[in-house]
């Protein structure tokens, strides 16, 4: 039996990311890194699907995605 988990992923709209850095201060997990002073990153391998970055993000630019695990 195949069984698949969803989890959901936080995913910055980069093009739109004022690297502000305020995402970077909530994460639990230092998922979340500001990619040489222009946008936010996160690493998927660290994320833990909390949806505080979302939160935080003045800009509104985080979304948090189902990822199937």
């Amino acid at each position: 039996m195949d069984v698949k988990f969803k989890k959901k992923k936080a995913k910055v709209a980069q093009a739109d990311c004022v690297a502000c850095g305020s995402c970077v201060k909530v994460c639990p997990k230092g998922a979340i890194k500001v990619y040489k002073g222009l946008y936010a990153q996160v690493d998927e391998a660290l994320c833990i699907g909390c949806g505080r970055c979302a939160a935080e993000c003045p800009a509104a630019i985080i979304e948090m995605e189902e990822a199937v695990l």
